[in-house]
């Protein structure tokens, strides 16, 4: 019988594409949207297609046990045997859209079958522990986006919010519980899926060319940055100069990533300061962040489109 362990979805607040350049990154666990591991009935398509997908990536696994996955003990027949028994990863959390669907699924594997596994439910892990977590995972989650950092399986497995300071000095962070004011954050649904390794690669071009790769180390960085240190201090007003800032540099140098039809959307935010958006994840599709001072001014403006609150001030 599998124990229950759910697994949330995550939200990366900061850092999307930074982190790959080392600025900061703050990302936390989102409730709203998680997946377990379960056994069920073969002659549901939705769990038979599930069952499949993980007999896939079982597959994958057996590959790398002997590979970049040697170390980590991975109880393989077990996971293989519970597939051939109708497993499969019961879960809410939305497919490329940018909130950990993959995360969820690698944590919930790492979690029951892997035998040394660092296990976070009875004491907090060291950094060390953090780094070599993040780097098992990431390569677990490799098989599902190319090279994965390892920091969304991260805060699905921790199930805590996570201060990315480099990519060798991570934490865990408390952050400023959410208020009951006006302002807040919330997720803009685009209507599309997005994929992830497409626009990592078009990002890894980007950086090819000296101007870009100059205002993803100077502006980029530090706006980024600033962002989290004002959040984390529960600091809106700095937060919201250096949010408006940041939207504007993605609008005007990742327009890739920005689905086409909210490109509008995104500029009308930045001219009436009703609201700011930012990319929730690779981008491309899926959900965007967006941040607010007021709420019902950023309902009006954005009428016609779905937003779900997942933070107040």
């Amino acid at each position: 019988m599998i124990k229950d362990a759910l697994f949330f979805s995550k939200i990366l607040l900061f850092g999307e594409y930074g982190i790959i350049q080392d600025s900061m990154g703050l990302s936390i666990p989102y409730g709203a949207y998680r997946g377990e591991l379960k056994f069920g009935d073969q002659a549901c398509s939705e769990q038979a297609k599930s069952n499949g997908h993980l007999c896939d990536y079982l597959a994958y696994l057996k590959q790398e046990s002997t590979g970049s996955l040697e170390t980590l003990q991975l109880n393989l027949a077990a996971f293989e045997e519970d597939i051939q028994k109708g497993m499969y990863f019961d879960s809410t959390i939305p497919q490329g859209f940018g909130v950990g669907s993959s995360g969820a699924l690698v944590a919930a594997i790492y979690d029951r079958y892997v035998q040394n596994k660092i296990d976070s439910s009875e004491t907090e892990p060291t950094k060390d522990q953090l780094i070599q977590l993040k780097e098992s995972l990431g390569k677990m989650e490799s098989y599902f986006h190319g090279k994965s950092s390892g920091i969304d399986p991260l805060i699905c497995y921790l199930r805590l919010p996570i201060l990315i300071k480099s990519k060798q000095d991570i934490g865990t962070v408390g952050i400023p519980e959410s208020g009951v004011g006006e302002g807040a954050i919330f997720l803009l649904n685009s209507g599309q899926p997005g994929e992830t390794q497409p626009m990592v690669n078009i990002f890894m071009e980007k950086m090819k060319q000296e101007g870009f790769r100059n205002m993803v180390k100077h502006q980029f960085k530090k706006y980024n940055d600033e962002c989290i240190k004002s959040f984390l201090k529960g600091d809106t007003k700095p937060l919201f100069q250096n949010l408006k800032e940041l939207s504007g540099l993605i609008l005007e140098n990742f327009s890739p990533m920005i689905p086409n039809r909210f490109t509008k959307v995104w500029k009308e935010g930045l001219e009436s300061n009703a609201y700011y958006l930012k990319l929730c994840g690779s981008g491309g599709g899926g959900f965007i962040l967006g941040f607010t001072e007021n709420l019902e001014a950023a309902k009006a403006k954005l009428q016609g489109h779905e937003l779900e609150v997942i933070y107040r001030f």
